[in-house]
């Protein structure tokens, strides 16, 4: 499954709640919907995700450790594998699979009692469709 793109989150479900599970900053990251760019060239992966206060870029290779650094700027390690067309990262804190659904691109994230939920459509389809909505 190909992952490249940019993606616009469109959606998500209780993420206050799993925030404060993994210990992520709230108030930062409910403010703030990023923007995706993912690069995908075989098995090594380029995440870039803008948002108006910075920009950060990650790169992992499927099935190796690497460090990834979130929105509010916090660090963890994870291993990321590919299981039929899924992404699936694996942290301490938590677990994050992702999918490509028609034009979403849905992420679940299970932390040990709680699940966070968002859907990211393309952002060229986003603005095809409110260009499309003007008229």
């Amino acid at each position: 499954m190909d992952f490249s793109g940019t993606w616009r989150v469109h959606s998500e479900e209780n993420l206050e709640d799993f925030l404060k599970v993994v210990e992520m900053v709230i108030k930062m990251r409910k403010d703030v919907k990023p923007v995706v760019v993912i690069e995908q060239n075989d098995k090594l992966f380029t995440f870039t995700v803008k948002t108006p206060v910075c920009t950060h870029v990650h790169s992992f290779s499927i099935g190796k450790e690497s460090e990834i650094t979130t929105v509010d700027g916090s660090k963890f390690k994870c291993t990321v594998r590919e299981e039929n067309g899924k992404l699936i990262a694996e942290t301490d804190k938590f677990t994050s699979v992702r999918e490509i659904q028609g034009d979403n691109m849905v992420e679940v994230n299970k932390s040990t009692n709680l699940t966070w939920q968002k859907k990211k459509k393309s952002a060229w389809l986003i603005l095809i469709q409110s260009e499309l909505i003007k008229y």
